[in-house]
């Protein structure tokens, strides 16, 4: 069973700022309600919490959440990893870790039931989300995609699999990197008619530059490659963006994993190299406290 409540759109911010004097400096403090999903929880002191969100307006914030581990709580149980929750934030300018006052469930993938098979892939799209996510650099593009994923996810009867290496290769769409699947990197040749030509079973997978090869292509080239079957390739074809397909096509489940495999490694490499992000030093230093 599925927990989704209803709420205001996605779209709705509610925002009131208030300016002061403190200290002889002028400080911002406004009052946001955003939609999030929860990236990551970390219990702190004796009932409260530190979460790390991504948010719909804002991008990446680290919130607390005072008593919220205790049962009596009204926003107890909110804010678990993958949840995706309507939060109202008091934002300060000055402040690493920001107030959470207030919130509502939009859902939930929790289940009556164990599935580990769903969980171990919601916790690879949460953690490569917040590897390709910086504190508040907002990402229309990529909040969308995640919340996407954790709706597919929480369907019933889905493919886990096939879901991740969806995700997979739209978050290299969005981040800037995604492989090129026309046309081979190299001689710039259209693969499907390569294939039907040369009765081809199998490509090349190439890390950089990011894309699909033909056989003796990289010949002049010093790069490594990858073998991928040539059903594996359609496979990524039929899931792309501009595959013409609205549904994930049926296959063997071991097909989509080989697959999330090559993605997830392809993704991995490629944010390895992004522009270093700001850590959340104070997060560290309040948790060792």
């Amino acid at each position: 069973m599925l927990l989704r409540c209803t709420g205001e759109p996605a779209c709705t911010v509610k925002v009131v700022v208030y300016k002061y004097i403190y200290f002889e400096k002028k400080v911002s403090l406004m009052i946001v309600k955003t939609r999030a999903v929860v990236l990551r929880e970390i219990k702190y002191r004796d009932q409260s919490k530190i979460c790390l969100l991504l948010t719909r307006e804002y991008g990446q914030l680290s919130v607390i959440l005072k008593a919220v581990r205790n049962p009596k709580n009204r926003m107890s149980g909110l804010f678990s990893a993958g949840n995706i929750v309507d939060v109202v934030i008091y934002k300060r300018s000055t402040r690493e870790i920001q107030l959470a006052s207030d919130a509502s469930l939009v859902l939930s993938p929790l289940s009556q039931e164990p599935d580990l098979d769903r969980f171990a892939a919601l916790y690879r799209v949460l953690d490569l989300t917040r590897h390709a996510s910086g504190p508040e650099e907002k990402n229309l593009q990529l909040y969308t995609l995640l919340a996407s994923t954790i709706e597919r996810l929480c369907e019933p009867g889905v493919s886990i699999q096939s879901s991740l290496a969806w995700f997979l290769l739209r978050l290299a769409g969005v981040l800037g990197f995604e492989p090129s699947i026309d046309r081979c990197v190299f001689s710039r040749q259209e693969l499907l008619a390569a294939i039907h030509s040369r009765e081809l079973d199998e490509l090349h997978f190439v890390h950089d530059p990011g894309g699909f090869a033909l056989p003796g292509a990289a010949a002049a080239f010093d790069c490594s490659l990858q073998p991928v079957p040539v059903e594996r390739y359609l496979l990524l074809r039929a899931i792309a963006p501009d595959g013409g397909n609205a549904s994930i096509p049926e296959a063997d489940p071991s097909e989509f994993a080989a697959l999330a495999d090559l993605l997830q490694e392809y993704c991995s490499r490629h944010l390895e190299r992004m522009p270093h992000r700001k850590h959340l030093d104070i997060v560290s230093r309040l948790i060792s406290a």
